[in-house]
């Protein structure tokens, strides 16, 4: 099922309103839909290059305007609609301890999820159920999400398709990557 999701979103790239199912996928992947936009954003970037950064703009804003809404189901209607949404992730067995660590981490776990292949409806939720200010919610998301989606359009703006296998291969590694060695080093300097 998961497969055949996949490919239907991925065939609305040549779409002629291809610009607007991208900010519904990224809009309903913020907060419930399991498919990332860049299986969308991908394609349609190396069909028009020159669109590029309209392209990761659409998908910043609609990302973060989902990110508010999962962050809405967190905090007014966990029960009734973030808690089937996480269990149906595999994720509501861990509620309890994610939410003592989550008081701890708070904005970094937006960051992480704004990066990562993490699942970052799951922070979005996961936020406004632990109350984090929505404040700091927004701006993290906007950091997270602009630094994916732009350096994503930046790579293929610059290489196009040769550097797609590279995208959806390692980028999440990466992304990983770089924000471990981000919290090491902001550790680091707390030891000093």
């Amino acid at each position: 099922m998961l497969r055949r999701l996949y490919d239907r979103t991925l065939s609305h790239a040549a779409h002629r309103h291809a610009l607007w199912v991208l900010a519904g996928v990224s809009f309903l992947e913020s907060s419930v839909f399991p498919i990332p936009p860049d299986v969308l954003m991908i394609p349609m970037i190396l069909a028009a290059p020159q669109r590029a950064f309209v392209i990761a703009s659409v998908c910043l804003l609609a990302s973060v305007a989902g990110g508010v809404a999962g962050y809405g189901i967190g905090y007014f209607a966990f029960e009734e609609l973030g808690r089937p949404v996480l269990a149906g992730l595999g994720k509501l067995e861990q509620m309890a301890a994610f939410n003592a660590r989550f008081h701890d981490v708070g904005s970094w776990a937006v960051l992480v999820a704004g990066l990562t292949p993490f699942p970052y409806k799951v922070i979005t939720i996961m936020s406004g159920w632990t109350g984090l200010p929505l404040a700091s919610f927004v701006i993290i998301s906007i950091i997270a999400r602009g630094l994916r989606f732009f350096l994503v359009a930046w790579l293929l703006w610059r290489y196009g398709a040769p550097i797609r296998d590279l995208i959806e291969r390692r980028l999440g590694l990466m992304f990983t990557l770089f924000v471990v060695l981000l919290a090491g080093g902001i550790y680091g300097l707390r030891l000093f």
